[in-house]
């Protein structure tokens, strides 16, 4: 049988807008400097196109966005949720769902963070504002994307911190909701010094990481958080050969 050298795909799911599916630049950068070969997925529903997509890619990565729909956590949303992405909700529900049960390397950033935690049976925080008393800022107005924000504490004996190989990280932060509670089979990873969940693992033996901050950002500025990616990408290859 003729050795499969190609590189790792990596599906990075897209946010819709009226007439465009979009991503933006850095997540694909991340990726191609990780070694791994990108490909966006739009905005599909159609249960074939999932497996389609599955079935094409060596890794799932779940991005930013909008808010998760509290429905699917079983709450109704707070007057401070003013935006959901439920087609993004569908889309990688059905994505997600897929690649779960074939243990594919999974990688969620921010919102996807979230959702991993949603999709196995998690819930969150509507706004960190809101419901947590005493939180720190997590959402600052006036910083750009590759700037450094606040500490998180990674846990040690954990894959993100195997990675990273640091107690303490400074990290960007652009979100208003965080993990409440933990999904099933995950283990807290990271946490900020007002104890939110800032990142979450699987506790079997597979790559699925969620991270709440942008390292895709940082990762030109700041090379150590390209170790994420270059773990996720290393994971997928890990994937792809087991498939042929």
């Amino acid at each position: 049988m003729k050795k499969n050298n190609r590189k790792p795909v990596i599906g990075i799911t897209t946010n819709k807008s009226e007439r465009s599916s979009t991503i933006t630049v850095e997540y694909i950068d991340s990726i191609f400097a990780a070694g791994g070969i990108p490909v966006c997925i739009p905005t599909i529903t159609n249960e074939e196109d999932f497996d389609n997509y599955i079935d094409l890619v060596d890794g799932l990565l779940l991005t930013g966005g909008d808010d998760v729909s509290p429905e699917l956590y079983g709450e109704e949303p707070i007057k401070e949720v003013n935006g959901m992405a439920v087609y993004k909700d569908k889309c990688e529900k059905g994505l997600f769902k897929r690649a779960y049960e074939r243990k594919m390397p999974i990688l969620g950033i921010c919102r996807g963070n979230q959702f991993i935690n949603v999709a196995l049976g998690g819930k969150l925080y509507q706004d960190i504002n809101a419901q947590v008393p005493g939180s720190y800022g997590h959402s600052p107005k006036s910083f750009t994307h590759d700037e450094l924000y606040h500490l998180v504490n990674i846990s040690k004996g954990t894959r993100l911190h195997e990675i990273m190989g640091e107690d303490t990280l400074r990290v960007n932060s652009f979100h208003h909701q965080a993990i409440k509670t933990t999904g099933e089979n995950l283990v807290v990873a990271a946490l900020s010094k007002d104890n939110i969940i800032e990142a979450v693992e699987s506790t079997e033996d597979r790559f699925l990481i969620g991270v709440q901050w942008h390292p895709e950002c940082l990762t030109a500025k700041y090379p150590e958080f390209l170790k994420i990616f270059k773990s996720f990408t290393d994971a997928a290859a890990e994937f792809n050969s087991g498939k042929h």
